[in-house]
């Protein structure tokens, strides 16, 4: 990961070695970049990967404000390796009640506790 011109931090993918099907490269180095610079935002990085990155990195790229990516390899590239994410990219883009995995809101709430967003601020403005 690149800002200013500077090298803040790398990552490799340990998906297979730690059996975390979260531990990609961007991921790690997402991670290395906020410990470095001390800061959940990485406004003005750039991602450099090998392969063009899932949905997952991508998210967390845009959440932490990375504002470019840049790869080597494409989704046709990896395909005939297994490593394409084309057919996730793929069902995101349909309707959320098409795609193959479900998801349900089913809001709870306790009676005895304020909103679970105003404990998290309160928390956030303690610290």
């Amino acid at each position: 990961m690149v800002r200013n011109g500077e090298v803040v931090a790398s990552g490799v993918n340990e998906v297979l070695s730690s059996n975390d099907p979260t531990a990609h490269a961007e991921m790690s180095a997402i991670r290395a970049a906020s410990q470095a610079l001390a800061s959940p935002r990485l406004d003005g990085c750039t991602v450099y990967a090998s392969g063009h990155p899932c949905p997952m990195c991508m998210g967390a790229m845009r959440m932490a404000g990375i504002t470019e990516v840049a790869y080597a390899y494409s989704n046709d590239d990896g395909a005939p390796y297994g490593l394409s994410t084309a057919a996730v990219y793929a069902d995101l883009a349909r309707p959320a009640t098409e795609q193959t995995m479900k998801v349900a809101y089913r809001p709870v709430r306790s009676r005895d506790h304020q909103h679970l967003y105003a404990e998290w601020q309160a928390a956030q403005s303690q610290s």
